[in-house]
């Protein structure tokens, strides 16, 4: 049987700052391909709940560890649109 957390559940590493991971991705999804848009329903210091077209859930987290960010996403339908937003945040030099 193949486990689906396994593909849903993304994470990347950042030089950004966790307040900045969570701003880039509600500008991110905001503004995204209408049908893949996702809006934030919930917040929290360090996550964010999205919801997307047909109720779809976006979930962002980013926590600092003391060298950089980590930053994990997940999504059941939305999981390339994830992938794209953890591309676009700055490495780790």
């Amino acid at each position: 049987m193949h486990n689906q957390s396994s593909r849903t559940l993304q994470t990347q590493r950042t030089s950004e700052s966790p307040d900045g991971v969570l701003r880039g991705a509600r500008e991110f999804f905001a503004t995204g391909s209408s049908i893949y848009a996702a809006f934030v329903e919930k917040e929290g210091p360090n996550h964010l709940v999205l919801r997307g077209q047909g109720g779809e859930e976006v979930v962002i987290a980013a926590f600092a560890d003391g060298t950089g960010t980590v930053v994990n996403g997940s999504s059941y339908m939305f999981d390339q649109q994830v992938a794209r937003f953890l591309s676009t945040l700055a490495p780790i030099a």
